[in-house]
């Protein structure tokens, strides 16, 4: 059973966040919740949830902290600022990052952390919106087996696997691995898609095929049939996803090495953001390899692209890479009639943002 002598504070309800906290209240825990927007939290609160009226109310009594929000700056201005979560948090608590974040920056956290009589580590997650409610969420943790010890009964509450990586910042790198993986797969997904089109094929029954040999992977699984059947809700944002290939391309600048399938990712991932894809879930990659008016009924609008770019607008991590990332179709947006991949207007033998060259 659940040790309901712990207090849990939970900040950030959002898509993963609120049914993450709510197997925790489930679970017999004394859960008090903060999110930006309060409407988020209302049902969690309806169940039996405490509200705070900030980061700081909802943490202070608590004996475990969860945190999950969007991006490595609020995770440094939650944890780091002069009254963040470190500085408020009682002596002993246990601080649980569940963002994807930075490496370096939980690294930092973790060190403050000890200094301050407090323990904290990252626990990025994967699995989904869908793992998110089913509880079922595979947890990658920066820190040790024995670390863990305390907090590993309201952790598995949310989570069917637990893979500790030993030390603060790893839980962060191994989760970049895994949304390199993805990255690829996502853009794999969209390529056969695509090709399957162009080919006249029965894209189900294509879709089919593939799972079942070793072309397979979760993304033409589970996220294809929303993208065959028009659904563009967000499991996962791609503004979020844009932010976590972001950080691995950060990474890999760093250590020297190339990433040319996330590289091709991020160039994909950042153009559909440009023209207004940020908030729909990331299947919907495969609408740069549409026609246009699809596009449009999606609410995305090519015109944005190029206005972003003039801007020199960054990726979602909020580094500077180095990196071109600009679109490589070597068309112009603003004249409405760009189709990035599904095989239109390659005609000039113009390479689409995949990075392959299609004409000559």
């Amino acid at each position: 059973m659940a040790d309901t002598k712990q207090k849990i504070a939970f900040i950030g309800t959002g898509i993963m966040g609120a049914p993450i906290a709510g197997h925790i209240l489930d679970a017999g825990y004394d859960v008090t919740v903060y999110n930006r927007t309060k409407a988020k939290a209302d049902a969690l609160v309806a169940r039996g949830a405490h509200w705070a009226d900030s980061p700081a109310e909802a943490v202070r009594d608590a004996d475990v902290v969860f945190t999950m929000v969007g991006f490595p700056d609020e995770v440094e201005e939650l944890y780091l600022a002069g009254d963040g979560l470190l500085t408020v948090a009682k002596q002993g608590a246990h601080l649980i990052d569940l963002t994807t974040s930075a490496p370096n920056l939980a690294r930092d956290i973790s060190e403050a952390a000890e200094t301050m009589g407090k323990h904290a580590f990252d626990c990025p997650v994967t699995g989904g919106e869908t793992g998110a409610i089913n509880g079922t969420l595979t947890l990658i943790v920066g820190a040790t087996e024995a670390d863990i010890a305390p907090v590993r009964s309201v952790l598995e509450t949310f989570s069917s696997n637990i893979y500790c990586f030993g030390g603060a910042g790893k839980g962060q790198a191994a989760k970049l691995a895994n949304q390199v993986s993805l990255a690829a797969s996502m853009v794999g997904m969209a390529d056969a898609l695509s090709f399957a089109q162009q080919s006249g094929l029965d894209l189900d029954l294509t879709r089919k095929m593939i799972l079942g040999g070793t072309g397979t992977s979760g993304a033409m699984d589970q996220l294809a049939p929303k993208s065959l059947d028009g659904d563009w809700k967000p499991g996962f944002m791609v503004k979020h996803f844009l932010k976590d290939i972001g950080l691995a391309l950060q990474v890999a600048e760093d250590k020297e090495i190339a990433l040319p399938g996330a590289d091709t990712a991020f160039t994909l991932y950042d153009m559909l953001e440009a023209i207004g894809g940020g908030s729909l879930g990331t299947q919907a990659i495969t609408l740069l390899y549409q026609e246009e008016a699809e596009a449009v009924a999606a609410g995305l609008d090519w015109s944005l692209y190029t206005h972003a770019h003039e801007e020199g607008d960054e990726c979602g991590c909020g580094h500077d890479h180095g990196h071109d990332h600009e679109c490589t179709c070597g068309h112009d947006h603003e004249h409405g009639e760009h189709e990035c991949c599904g095989g239109h207007g390659h005609e000039h033998g113009d390479g689409c943002g995949c990075g392959h060259h299609h004409g000559e």
